[in-house]
């Protein structure tokens, strides 16, 4: 039987991979990864590894999900070494938990490798610090994505100086005015990273109010901070690594892939 190694590939930047995970993708047999995994740290992989993409397509991510599931019982039926590659942090909204138990129950050994969370990283990088001595002691790190309880748990989060919003970019007009409901100014600050840590990063900074009116045009994936640490960023931009200097891999041709979708598409 295998042994299957959660792993997170972290923010996007090849460079912020941890030793660990990069010495397991330049062991593994197989490597199933998502959607937001940097397709250069391919690069490290073995020759004749088998890569299996398995990304979250919008619409049907449960479906999905199963699938994965059977990818993982065939392939540690098997046997070998199996990394499954995660963006960011796999235990961090990334169903890593669902994964280890799923695995668990077919006596499949697991490990996890922790990767560096996008939900920190990312504004770090973006030069805004989720908690500063005066501005905010508190953060919370949420999903944007569960429709059916806004206004509850919003309510709930009305005490932390910062949200990080992961998963939001799509809800994110209706996201804002809950937060307003439950007692956000609309003044407060926000900002959207883009494909942050990568050279594409883009950072758009604006208000919840303007969120909450439809006026701020986003695109995924991207990092969603709301609070008044955003205001830093002016203090701290002229010492900020620009977006190109995180990142020094040599890129790679993507290699050829059993894919189960498109990747990099929105969810």
């Amino acid at each position: 039987m295998a042994k299957v190694y959660l792993v997170g590939a972290g923010p996007g930047d090849p460079d912020l991979l941890t030793i660990k995970a990069a010495r397991l993708i330049g062991q593994a047999d197989v490597i199933l990864y998502d959607r937001l995994v940097n397709p250069e740290i391919f690069a490290l992989a073995k020759p004749g590894a088998e890569l299996v993409y398995v990304g979250k397509e919008k619409g049907c991510a449960e479906e999905i999900q199963q699938r994965i599931f059977g990818e993982l019982t065939l392939k540690a039926l098997r046997g070998g070494v199996i990394v499954r590659l995660k963006g960011g942090d796999p235990m961090v909204f990334g169903r890593g938990g669902e994964e280890w138990a799923y695995l668990a129950r077919l006596g499949v050994a697991v490990e996890v490798v922790p990767g560096i969370s996008s939900a920190v990283a990312v504004p770090s990088l973006a030069a805004i610090p989720l908690t500063s001595r005066g501005v905010a002691r508190s953060f919370a790190v949420v999903t944007g994505r569960d429709r059916d309880r806004f206004r509850e748990d919003w309510n709930g989060f009305l005490g932390i100086d910062t949200l990080v919003i992961l998963m939001g970019v799509a809800d994110r007009q209706r996201i804002a005015r809950a937060l307003i409901d439950s007692g956000r100014p609309a003044h407060q600050p926000c900002a959207f990273i883009e494909r942050g840590s990568t050279p594409r990063e883009r950072v758009v900074v604006t208000t919840l109010g303007s969120i909450a009116e439809g006026a701020v045009e986003v695109e995924s994936p991207a990092i969603w901070v709301c609070g008044d640490v955003v205001n830093l960023r002016e203090d701290l931009l002229p010492q900020a690594p620009s977006p190109e200097s995180h990142r020094s891999f040599t890129p790679s041709p993507r290699p050829a892939a059993i894919r189960m979708g498109s990747p990099y598409s929105e969810v």
